[in-house]
């Protein structure tokens, strides 16, 4: 085995070997915060706690155990699938559009109780699809468990299902095996571990007696046998599994249909409580009993109510207009598992980042050798070369016979022996035979333990001064983060070594990185590293990148007991002002996440291995990179197929304009509900007749809705800062837009009840109230189309971008539908062509007058909402800096 190196800095406090991993390791660092490398007295305190011994337990005891513990499987309660779909049926919207669809039953309008229901089901239906695929990350976590297992029962090592192990079992992991349980390390030379996939750290782990292993990790190199420790859902891995099936957060837009449908019920039980009173007040005043018929007739009014302030399709169009965002993704390499998550990703304003495979290309490059005495640099990679073994899957070993300018000068020397690397020499020497004959021997492995080995220390003094540039050297790569490897050569059979110097490995960032992260920034985005390695290592990666060199150690803020419901104000500053952090373990990247929701950010993560999945399904935009584990995918709610951070970038573009779209549909939506719900009711309390019939709103609702669904093609600017639904902007500017629709269509009653009262008109063109419902029902049809054209342009209806061709097109064809059923009377009284043409024109220039308000309207509202944000300003700036450490509660 090839050494595993270190960054070139000492073992970190506390921590009486670094495993050749220095800061970079997870059992020298971060692992060891929570779990330190017990001696032999420990060990046996250990056992003694686990009540076990070396040679492990009996049959019947692992029994007994078994019934007490449980199975080493992962067993989540998850709600029930009939539940979750129930689930789809209960709230402010659903209960709306039950409550029209039960009155519809009640008096056999079966055609609206048809369509309100069959909308119903469908709004269902695509929810409960989309929850389905975020619970397949249990799945995925579960496949990563071992399988069978070699335990010590009855003194005889037997093979077994890894579901049936114990704590206090004693078992063997040998290279290739997965751990199959947390395991403390009894016995053994070493056992180099891959913990990627579970820590984030960019290279295997070396394992010594005393240390722990992760269930779930797998073994690289090594045998090893351990005490069971912990199984199931107490592992390590089993707590990831808890955290993904507990981790997600309802989506904004989920939020955003509550609360609409919360303000259009209010106005719906007032308008209703004001139409049933009227009626009542009416039928007493006029000396009559509220009798059966005329209770009927009060019901049919509140289901014209009901029917018009539900915005039954709303969940249907967002749905497809996401969907069809989501296709336009795909095209871009970027898979949408879940839909909300298009709007998360247009409004993230933090966007956490693995650095290992992410940021970086997750392969160890030898950086410009440093030789000394004199060496060729060349011959100094030659030297690591030959004392690594050529058939070698070890990420050093494969770097620094990559840096070979010629791999055949290789074969110009014969192997005669190898001595691998174990965790307590540190090194590996390869002892070869030169072309002339000669026999040499060739080291690398720690730079303090070559440096021991040629003589060298920190205190001793030379002409040359080769101690004082060497350490020098050593501390600069430490202060860089960078990995170093000393390399000596022997020409007398070990007895003096001479230092050819150091080789540099640094795990460097993808191409395309530097380069994306600068365009998320000009998009609005934070961006955070998040990693398993230590601070040095990010801090270097960060400073390469632009991201900033503020990271801190996740364990620092959050403390051993930090309870992730819980994250205190000072501990969610920390994470708010840091640039990144290091030695994060998973319930750290869970804890990450969520303290930045509570500080209010829109949170996007991005990630590969098991260890993200909890803080992947967290986060508000989960996002996993292309070659993420099953886990990650499963937990993500964008999945990129293409390498690099780049995608996202076209992926937050395109998020942006779905977003756009989808509040232009909101804008448009509302103010056509509130238009066509006070139409109803002015038109009964001022004259005393009903303006529109059940079947015209259900109409209505299809020819307004279905051709909007084209939205998802329309043509929008992207905003160059992170959008998010702003409720109160929404329902004011909603609101005022609603009542310059009703202006319109009150103001078309009210001409026409004039005609219909004045013998001039009337002997000129006669009407009648059918007359006047259909022509509301045109002008509803017609001016609420051009009302979407009115509310998706920022400035004048005329500016650019304007509508799609396919958007256009659709209205344009809902158009002529409208007027065909007007003259023709399909569903509605009969129009003659001259009153079709009036309504048109009348909608034309109304349409106009309504652009120019509302130039005048958003006009103010952005000046208020400037006045707001200075006037926040002031308070903001008056909060001191919190410091990013030693805050753990």
């Amino acid at each position: 085995m090839s050494t595993t190196v270190p960054p070139a800095s000492p073992p970190a406090a506390g921590n009486p070997d670094s495993h050749g991993a220095g800061a970079a390791s997870a059992d020298s660092s971060s692992a060891n915060t929570s779990k330190k490398t017990l001696d032999a007295a420990g060990i046996t305190a250990k056992l003694a706690e686990l009540q076990t011994t070396a040679k492990g337990l009996s049959a019947a005891e692992a029994t007994q155990r078994l019934a007490k513990y449980g199975p080493n499987a992962l067993q989540v309660h998850e709600e029930s699938r009939w539940k979750k779909l129930l689930g789809y049926f209960w709230g402010p919207i659903p209960w709306m559009i039950e409550l029209a669809a039960l009155i519809s039953l009640a008096r056999q309008d079966w055609l609206d109780f048809s369509v309100i229901a069959a909308l119903l089901l469908y709004n269902a239906a695509v929810g409960f699809w989309q929850d389905n695929k975020a619970a397949n990350a249990l799945a995925a976590l579960k496949q990563g468990l071992a399988l069978k297992s070699k335990v010590l029962r009855d003194g005889q090592w037997v093979s077994t299902d890894a579901a049936q192990l114990v704590p206090g079992d004693v078992v063997t992991v040998a290279g290739g095996e997965i751990v199959p349980a947390d395991l403390l390390l009894i016995d053994g030379k070493y056992l180099s571990v891959d913990q990627a996939a579970l820590t984030g750290e960019s290279l295997p782990v070396s394992k010594r007696v005393g240390d722990s292993a992760f269930s779930g990790s797998i073994a690289r190199q090594g045998s090893m046998s351990g005490v069971v420790t912990s199984t199931g859902n107490n592992t390590f891995f089993g707590r990831t599994a808890k955290l993904v099936a507990s981790a997600g957060s309802k989506s904004h837009a989920e939020q955003a249909v509550l609360k609409i449908g919360d303000f259009l019920i209010i106005l719906a039980a007032l308008l209703a409580v004001v139409l049933i009173g009227t009626n009542i007040w009416r039928d007493m005043v006029a000396g009559g009993g509220l009798g059966w018929s005329e209770a009927g007739r009060i019901a049919q009014f509140v289901l014209v109510l009901l029917i018009a302030s539900v915005p039954v399709a709303m969940p249907a169009v967002m749905s497809v207009t996401m969907a069809l965002g989501a296709l336009a993704l795909s095209r871009q390499k970027a898979i949408v598992s879940r839909l909300s998550a298009i709007e998360e990703l247009a409004g993230v304003d933090v966007l956490c980042s693995d650095k290992t495979g992410t940021l970086t290309q997750n392969l160890l490059t030898l950086q410009e050798p440093i030789p000394f005495n004199g060496a060729d640099p060349d011959a100094l990679v030659v030297g690591a070369a030959l004392a690594s073994q050529r058939n070698s899957s070890d990420a050093i070993d494969q770097a620094v016979l990559k840096a070979l300018k010629d791999p055949k000068v290789l074969d110009t020397y014969k192997s005669l022996d190898f001595v691998p690397f174990d965790p307590v020499n540190k090194k590996t020497v390869g002892i070869v035979a030169a072309p002339d004959g000669t026999k040499h021997q060739f080291a690398k492995g720690a730079p303090q333990v070559i440096a021991a080995l040629c003589g060298v220390s920190e205190t001793s003094t030379g002409d040359t001064g080769v101690s004082h540039d060497y350490f020098a050297k050593v501390a600069e790569l430490a202060s860089h983060g960078t990995r170093a490897l000393g390399v000596a050569r022997s020409d007398d059979d070990g007895k003096t070594w001479t230092l050819l110097g150091i080789l540099a490995l640094l795990d460097p960032p993808r191409p395309d990185a530097k380069q994306t992260i600068a365009q998320s920034k000009e998009l609005g985005l934070e961006v955070k590293m998040v990693t398993g390695d230590d601070v040095a290592i990010g801090s270097e990666i960060s400073r390469q990148l632009g991201l900033g060199q503020h990271l801190i150690e996740a364990q620092k803020v959050f403390g051993d007991k930090a309870d992730p419901d819980h994250i205190s104000i000072d501990a969610a500053r920390a994470v708010e002002q840091a640039d990144g952090f290091g030695r994060v373990f998973p319930e750290h990247k869970f804890e990450i996440v969520k303290a930045l929701q509570e500080r209010g950010h829109i949170v996007a993560m991005t990630g590969d291995g098991v260890n993200d999945a909890p803080a992947l399904k967290q986060a508000d935009c989960g996002v996993a990179v292309s070659g993420a584990t099953d886990a990650a995918r499963s937990a993500a709610a964008l999945v990129l197929t293409a390498p690099g951070l780049s995608t996202i970038v076209n992926a937050i573009t395109e998020a942006r304009a779905i977003f756009n779209r989808i509040t232009s549909y909101v804008y448009y939506r509302i103010a056509m509900t509130i238009d066509i719900m006070f139409v109803v009711v002015l038109s009964y309390l001022v004259f005393g007749f009903q303006p529109l019939t059940p079947i015209m709103i259900v109409v209505l609702a299809l020819l307004d809705d279905i051709p909007i669904m084209t939205i998802a093609y329309d043509n929008v600017k992207i905003a160059p800062k992170p959008v998010r639904w702003n409720m109160h902007r929404i329902i004011v500017f909603s609101s005022g837009m609603g009542i310059l629709a009703l202006l319109q269509s009150f103001g078309l009653v009210l001409l026409a009840m004039g005609w219909l009262h004045s013998p001039e008109w009337m002997a000129y063109f006669p009407i009648d109230l059918p007359h006047i419902q259909t022509m509301l029902f045109l002008q509803l049809a017609a001016g609420g189309h051009m009302l979407l054209f009115v509310v998706r342009a920022p400035g004048s209806i005329f500016s650019r971008p304007f509508p799609n061709r396919t958007l256009f097109l659709a209205i344009v064809g809902t158009q002529i539908v409208a007027i065909l059923m007007c003259l023709f009377g399909i569903l509605v009284p009969a129009l003659p062509w001259q009153l079709i043409a009036l309504v048109w024109a009348y909608v034309l220039v109304a349409t106009l007058i309504t652009d120019w308000l509302k130039q005048g309207f958003q006009a103010v509202l952005e000046k208020r909402e400037q006045r707001s944000l200075q006037l926040s300003q002031p308070i903001a700036a008056t909060v001191a800096p919190v410091a990013p450490v030693a805050v753990a509660k």
